[in-house]
């Protein structure tokens, strides 16, 4: 209240004190209020420049004016204040008063109270100098410090009042900047954060480590002497999914203290061909291309990884080729203007990871002056002369899944090896091991290996079947494509499933209800997929057998027809083109039976051996080639031309073609000299065939060749 009061006195009077002055004069004029007797206290240093002043002005014989001009100013307790205030700071200036100027407000109520107000002067020292001091201060000189206990006071109570809650208000604002930009910047998810999962295994320690380190050094370069400065390259891993690829390059990034900028690469699509994010379709997509173009303002420790980039269009790619060359300088975007980045000499490393194996592969198209500038590795292939290390990798990284395996991890990895050998029958002593095991914890946890290795090799056959199938172009099929896989999630998964008191039968249901939900994503290509894989596990029914193979026959079939997605013109081409290989096929083994009896004849000389090698070669023909697959491919072409006679709007096509065939067999001549006689009978197979061909085919013709002139 009081305080308020004074402020509207001081704003009426148009006295020029700061509200940090009122404030300490209500504080301390409620302090003389609370006393029994109201005197104001009063420094011999305001005294001194009161009496000093009187002393000056008499002298000068301007103190009567000066008192008349403040009476002229009565009521007027501003411009008296400004009055005395430029009479004592003139005094203080022209006089050697020591450091007593800021005694001057109390000076001036001195004088301008008179005697109407109760005082009691003090004697105390309240300024005075501190010497021999050490420390480097700016209000210290030559080791000496004067000091003034109100000044100091003042500075004080500035300092709590005002200077503490603006620096208060500045951090607390600073540090909203910097979660606002933290949060806009999403600096946390830039921090690698490895799995506390993640086993090092002996291929990543003897096989990935070693490739990855090398092209690290290509990229980022090694400290000594012998640093390069011919710095480029890329990293390019690619595996199924499932393989660890992000895991391992995060573990690699946080041992060197990089920044692990991750970018999302089906996040952006295949629509984004530019970095600019600004031309981003989507919100998504647009934090991605600001990502990137922050890692690239970041320049050093930085580690941009590209994941998934089978997602992305082959033209973004390529905006990174010349960062990944030489000259290691590309083209960002950062706050909407252009900037050229030249990463020559810094620590900033580029790598790619993706899946080549996404339905036939042909998402996966690297522009090739990007793959140039690449170090390639399949983490989901078996590198030469790791075949072993690359099986044993799959039970590495499982023993987090296990109960039983689990604290395995924790500890010495020689002991994994050894409980390792032990489960595949090598002596070794249980006093070998570094921890000290007991003969139940040893037998459990070799139980479970047992049952691990089971689960290992069927991953392995399906990790190799879907490779290779997945690498096959579609057009060379001979069977549906298999889509299961076999990655090291797969095996976790399995794993932690696995107990030592499961026998053989409940292990191999335990796979087959694993892969059995699987499957079920696939839809329409659950059952082949299963079949295949009990096919390559060897447990296949004679039911399941048959059936597979009746998938087996279909599938072909409906590979020749073009496939149910091809329209009638294309099967009619299909099948045409499928008469045509039958006729050459029966072409092909006529002459080929005509010609190996010819060779055999001529290369004897006794008629006795020539008729034996004949004989006996005629009876293999009959036997196999000749007559019964000659047949077979009329049968064929007679299926072939009922299955084309179906497709009413492509009648005259296919009676085109067959009139073209009639009429090369008319035109054509065929002459065959017999040396020596046949087999009696040959002649008989020889002759149904033409009478087929004569009395079958060519009237057919003409029975066609009419009904298209009648429509």
């Amino acid at each position: 209240d009081v305080t308020s009061l004074l402020q509207a006195f001081v704003d009426t009077m148009q006295l020029p004190q700061s509200a940090a002055t009122v404030a300490r004069a209500a504080e301390y004029l409620v302090l003389e209020l609370a006393r029994e007797r109201l005197e104001f206290i009063t420094s011999k240093y305001a005294v001194q420049l009161q009496r000093q002043l009187k002393q000056q002005m008499d002298v000068a014989g301007a103190w009567k004016k000066y008192q008349a001009s403040l009476k002229n100013l009565q009521g007027q307790a501003g411009k008296r204040w400004l009055l005395t205030k430029a009479w004592l700071e003139a005094m203080v200036d022209g006089m050697d008063l020591g450091d007593i100027g800021h005694y001057i407000p109390e000076a001036i109520a001195l004088i301008n109270a008179e005697e109407r107000i109760s005082r009691r002067h003090t004697e105390l020292d309240l300024q005075f100098t501190v010497t021999d001091l050490m420390a480097e201060h700016p209000r210290i000189t030559q080791r000496s410090l004067d000091f003034s206990l109100d000044e100091f006071l003042q500075r004080m109570e500035h300092h709590h009042s005002v200077e503490v809650p603006g620096y208060k208000h500045y951090l607390a604002t600073r540090q909203h900047i910097i979660e606002q930009a933290r949060s806009d910047l999403r600096i946390d998810e830039f921090k690698p954060k490895p799995l506390s999962s993640f086993v090092r295994n002996k291929l990543i320690n003897q096989a990935y480590f070693p490739l990855i380190g090398d092209n690290l050094a290509k990229q980022m370069g090694t400290l000594g002497d012998n640093k390069r400065t011919d710095l480029m390259g890329l990293l390019m891993m690619i595996s199924p999914p499932g393989y660890g690829k992000t895991t391992l390059m995060e573990y690699v990034a946080s041992r060197l203290g990089l920044v692990f900028m991750k970018i999302n690469c089906p996040s952006l699509g295949h629509n984004v061909l530019s970095l600019d994010p600004a031309q981003a379709p989507n919100a998504t997509a647009k934090q991605e291309l600001e990502k990137i173009n922050l890692s690239f303002e970041m320049g050093s420790n930085v580690m941009l990884y590209l994941d998934d980039i089978q997602h992305t269009h082959p033209e973004f790619l390529q905006k990174f080729i010349s960062l990944c060359d030489g000259t290691r300088r590309v083209e960002g975007i950062w706050q909407g203007k252009s900037k050229t980045y030249d990463m020559r000499g810094k620590k900033f490393c580029v790598v790619m990871a993706g899946n080549p194996y996404t339905e036939s592969g042909e998402m996966f198209k690297i522009p090739d002056m990007l793959a140039n500038r690449a170090d390639i590795y399949n983490l989901g292939d078996v590198l030469g002369g790791m075949d072993e290390v690359f099986a044993l990798s799959y039970i590495e990284n499982s023993l987090t899944s296990n109960s039983v395996l689990s604290p395995l991890a924790t500890r010495e990895m020689d002991d994994v090896y050894k409980l390792v050998d032990m489960a595949r029958g090598v002596e070794v002593a249980n006093s070998e091991l570094s921890h000290n095991y007991s003969g139940a914890e040893v037998g459990e946890i070799i139980s479970v290996l047992k049952k691990m290795f089971a689960v290992q090799e069927v991953i392995l056959k399906v990790n190799q079947q879907y490779i290779a199938s997945a690498a096959q172009a579609d057009k060379y099929r001979t069977e549906p494509s298999f889509k299961l896989q076999g990655s090291y999630r797969n095996m976790n998964k399995m794993a932690e499933k696995i107990s030592s008191v499961m026998n053989e039968a409940e292990l191999q249901q335990m796979i087959n209800d694993h892969y059995l939900g699987e499957a079920q994503l696939l839809t329409v290509g659950a059952e082949e997929n299963l079949l295949k894989l009990k096919a390559l596990r060897g447990v296949q029914s004679a039911d399941e057998a048959q059936r597979w193979q009746d998938i087996l026959r279909e599938f072909n079939k409906q590979r020749t027809m073009g496939g149910d997605d091809a329209d009638s013109t294309t099967k009619l081409a299909n099948q045409l083109a499928e008469v045509a290989g039958h006729m050459e096929d029966i072409s092909g083994t006529l002459s080929q039976g005509i010609d190996l009896k010819a060779e055999q004849i001529s290369q004897h000389k006794s008629e006795q051996k020539v008729e034996q090698k004949v004989e006996q070669k005629v009876d293999t023909i009959a036997t196999q080639p000749t007559a019964d697959l000659a047949v077979k491919h009329l049968a064929s072409i007679s299926q072939s031309l009922r299955q084309s006679v179906n497709y009413g709007e492509q009648l005259a096509s296919l009676l085109g073609a067959l009139q073209t065939v009639s009429e090369s067999l008319g035109k054509a001549e065929y002459k065959v000299e017999v040396i020596n006689q046949p087999v009696p009978g040959f002649d008989r197979v020889l002759g149904s065939m033409a009478d087929t061909i004569e009395h079958s085919i060519y009237p057919l013709v003409k029975v066609m060749e009419g009904k298209l002139g009648l429509d």
